[in-house]
């Protein structure tokens, strides 16, 4: 029987078992049974039970002025059954009883969340639109194991607490409601009261699909599984897809900052205008990929998108779910791929975040030596809890199975397997083996990688990771952390302190130009530019650059040429490519107005040229982690600051010849050593004119001579021009009329 305790709890918010109190229950013995419906209805003046397709009506009775009413019926009448109300300003509303419906995930479901198995826990958890015995609504679930009653609320109940509180499905820790008559565009949030020390919070939705614009925060039931994708053709051949011998010229871009409409206060761009702008543009400039900072909400434009409270959702700043999809999907139609920067390492602080989630320490770790980033002012996944590892590899899953993402990187890698990571002793725990190592991280990160790949081949695991810890895009079963690549933070690090040193003092730190090349094949790297080498007083990648104006611009033409040149797939920041003067500003658009200039247009003609021929040779892209793609010329040559090196395809016939000044000084009849007597077609020149540059060369080709030269059989006597590179490849057919042209290497003649 009904207690006064049990309605007094329901009345106050604060049952955490309202399917035993709430709906149809059997009372009384025998050929005495009947039917209770009890509901919660505070906003009834009068209620009535409608069954038998409204033939029936039975009047509620009000047991507690609140709005607690009951009513007894006979047994086989409370099949299916409404609820009808008079509210007190005299409407009539009628709405069928959530508190009828039964258990909706099933004991299987509980069973793989229980053991951190159910890789696709978004399609659980969360909100869901649904239809339950032909009545249709939205099933709602949240893990909260700690909370001792948890409400759903939202516009459809007034934000009031006490009248959608949860099922509790007993040892899983998941609180679970169908609310029927409800659907897509609803808003809604979790209102949790913790078994410890009165604790209370409303949560926005942990897996939800949508979020409010901020500052608002709340979560919107959306159905995110009716857009209808035109890339299949894209996945298949993705499914097949070496990335490792193939090029990979990727362009990192923030959407929030990329343009801006200024006619119109400076709004962004939605994902449908970026797709039509940003899309053609990459396409345009020759890039393979795009790399995306996080898309996932957060509350702060000033985060870039690295502190993500809405892990499963696009952000809403840029329109919906469905446009974000029409983005990956055009991108995919132009051949681009798409990398998203993911961040498993740490979340914020957020009221309505994953903080503190239910009264404890849910998805952080309690004791902040372990739970917390102080550089960051965030929290510290706990890796060593299987819900958290579930919920995280769920996620990496959902972005590459719902969005078609074709590619993760992971930020901050470093921060997640170091326990010292910037802490000082005794600021931090140190193993059970007296070590720095995060081992539930380690662990975190080698199962993410097993199952990415596994669920879909072909994609790709990047790492963001700054230490020399081995083996980081090794397979886990080599002992490996399971990454396909990972971000070149040294080279990147050596090669901006060289490149900022005026000229005249290079050859004193030319180690930074080379030491990168003792290492260069110990991982898959990927040479990088990114947004954080230009940003915070780092200043852009053309004001780091020594000299006046043309010397700059050359320099950096130089730079990437070199980086092109070396090892490793490229990646590079926007701004980059048309030489931004300012740092990148996340509140504003980039400067391209720039382009109005020539030196400008230059730079960008000169990066999509780059593009176009790091793309068609395969001697620039095919075997880029391993020694048989690299071969020195000469790396001697520190008073001149001269390197000169061979790329070579898998097929070793096929190469080019890459040589750099990294001096003002234009080199005449500098001699390097070549593998064999043919025509060396100069196939690109970073002085050309049309890059705005002073157009020294070596018109068009030069033929070797049979002079053996830094241990190579032949030699060719070349112009380096100032501060430039110049990139040669073998015509062997055209060796004979070429000589008998006699086009050999002049002192100092312009390009074509």
């Amino acid at each position: 029987m009904l207690s006064k305790e049990d309605i007094m709890k329901v009345v106050e918010g604060l049952h955490g078992d309202p399917f035993s109190v709430l709906g149809p229950h059997i009372v009384g013995e025998g050929g005495g049974k009947n039917c209770e419906v009890r509901a919660f209805l505070p906003e009834a003046a009068e209620a009535w039970v409608v069954y038998e397709k409204g033939l029936k009506v039975h009047a509620f009775e009000k047991v507690h002025e609140k709005g607690f009413f009951a009513v007894r019926l006979p047994v086989e009448k409370t099949v299916s059954y409404l609820v009808r109300i008079k509210t007190y300003d005299g409407q009539i509303v009628e709405f069928r009883d959530p508190y009828s419906f039964g258990q909706i995930l099933t004991d299987y479901d509980l069973y793989l969340m229980g053991e951190g198995s159910h890789y696709r826990k978004y399609e659980k958890l969360g909100a869901h639109i649904t239809e339950i015995g032909g009545v249709g609504g939205v099933h709602f679930a949240v893990w909260a194991p700690n909370a001792k009653c948890v409400s759903v609320i939202g516009d459809f109940n007034r934000w009031d607490g006490r009248r959608h509180p949860m099922r509790l499905l007993v040892d899983s820790g998941i609180w679970e409601i169908f609310v029927p008559d409800i659907g897509e565009g609803e808003l809604y949030k979790f209102d949790i009261r913790s078994r410890y020390h009165n604790y209370r919070a409303v949560k926005a939705d942990p897996y939800g699909f949508y979020f409010e614009m901020r500052p608002k925060s709340a979560s919107i039931v959306h159905d995110i599984n009716d857009y209808r994708w035109n890339d299949a053709s894209w996945l298949k051949k993705r499914e097949q897809k070496n990335w490792f011998e193939s090029p990979m010229a990727i362009y990192e871009a923030h959407l929030g900052s990329w343009m801006r409409v200024h006619e119109e206060g400076d709004r962004f761009l939605t994902y449908r205008e970026l797709s039509g702008k940003l899309i053609p543009y990459v396409k345009s400039m020759r890039y393979t990929h795009i790399e995306l900072l996080p898309v996932s909400e957060h509350p702060l434009d000033a985060s870039w998108g690295y502190q993500t409270v809405g892990y499963f959702a696009p952000t809403s700043r840029f329109g919906t779910p469905e446009d974000f999809m029409f983005f990956v999907d055009c991108c995919h139609e132009n051949d681009i791929g798409v990398i998203l920067d993911w961040v498993p390492a740490h979340f914020p602080k957020d009221g309505h975040g994953l903080g503190f989630f239910d009264g404890t320490s849910l998805y952080e770790h309690f004791d902040k030596r372990q739970g917390e980033h102080r550089d960051w002012g965030t929290l510290i996944f706990n890796y060593g809890r299987k819900e958290v590892m579930n919920f995280l590899i769920s996620n990496a899953l959902f972005w590459i199975e719902k969005y078609h993402i074709d590619g993760l990187r992971v930020d901050a890698v470093a921060s997640m397997i170091y326990l010292d990571y910037s802490r000082r002793p005794g600021e931090w725990i140190p193993n059970k083996y007296g070590g720095n190592e995060n081992l539930e991280a380690i662990s975190f990160i080698k199962k993410f990688n097993e199952i990415t790949h596994e669920y879909f081949p072909g994609i790709l695991t990047i790492a963001e990771e700054s230490t020399a810890w081995p083996a980081v895009s090794r397979p886990v079963y080599l002992g490996g952390l399971g990454f396909d690549m990972k971000w070149n933070m040294g080279w990147m690090n050596d090669m901006l302190v060289y490149v900022s040193k005026d000229p005249v003092h290079r050859k004193y730190h030319h180690n930074n130009l080379t030491f990168s090349l003792v290492y260069a094949f110990s991982e898959n790297f990927i040479l990088v530019i990114s947004h954080d080498e230009v940003v915070h007083g780092k200043r852009s990648m053309l004001s780091k650059m020594p000299g006046d104006v043309w010397r700059k611009f050359a320099n950096l033409r130089l730079f990437y040429g070199f980086m092109y040149g070396h090892p490793g797939k490229k990646l590079l920041f926007m701004g980059g490519e048309f030489g931004q003067w300012d740092e990148w500003k996340f509140d504003g658009s980039l400067d391209w107005q720039l382009l109005d200039r020539e030196e400008h247009r230059g730079l960008q003609k000169y990066v999509r040229d780059l593009n176009a021929l790091y793309v068609s040779e395969p001697a620039l892209h095919e075997v880029d982690f391993e020694p048989a793609g690299f071969e020195w010329i000469d790396f001697r040559d520190t008073e001149n600051s001269v390197v000169s090196f061979i790329r070579r395809a898998e097929d070793r016939d096929e190469y080019v010849v890459v040589v750099c000044n990294f001096t003002p000084i234009p080199r005449k009849g500098y001699r390097i050593g070549v593998p064999e007597k043919c025509f060396y077609r100069e196939i690109l020149n970073s002085d050309s004119q049309v890059y705005w540059g002073s157009n020294v060369g070596n018109m068009g080709g030069v033929v070797s001579d049979p002079v053996p030269w830094h241990g190579k059989a032949c030699s060719v006597k070349i112009v380096i021009p100032p501060l430039a590179v110049v990139i040669f490849k073998p015509e062997r057919e055209a060796a004979a009329e070429a000589a008998a042209l006699e086009l050999s290497a002049p002192d100092s003649l312009p390009s074509e």
